[in-house]
């Protein structure tokens, strides 16, 4: 049965096939501090949008990255990201999903272990 996760309004919803991550990553950089994510990260074919009826993106920087939210709500939902090495290195193919864990139903990530990404000095 896949993992499910919706905003708060419920206007955007998203499965993941598989279970629950086995860490969650809290990133240091300027947007992920700001908003607060603990993210799960998932291979792209395991991550399906079932509904997205106010999807909105935002690209920063490099704009390799796709932050999507709603525009509804507010709620960060996901990033469709490069799986980028220790320094910003990226090999020019491998993408993954960052899914905002705190999204995710009948989850909860405040009780998950967590690991931290430097993001402030590494991007």
């Amino acid at each position: 049965m896949p993992l499910t996760g919706r905003c708060h309004c419920g206007r955007n919803v998203f499965e993941i096939e598989g279970g629950p991550p086995p860490a969650l990553t809290r990133c240091t950089c300027s947007l992920c501090s700001k908003r607060g994510h603990l993210l799960a990260y998932y291979a792209p074919e395991a991550f399906r949008v079932v509904q997205a009826d106010s999807d909105a993106v935002y690209r920063w920087n490099s704009k390799r990255v796709a932050h999507h939210f709603c525009s509804a709500c507010g709620c960060d939902l996901y990033a469709d990201s490069p799986v980028f090495q220790p320094g910003g290195a990226w090999d020019g193919v491998t993408r993954r999903i960052a899914v905002n864990a705190r999204l995710l139903d009948d989850f909860e990530a405040a009780d998950w272990p967590v690991t931290v990404i430097d993001g402030k000095h590494l991007w």
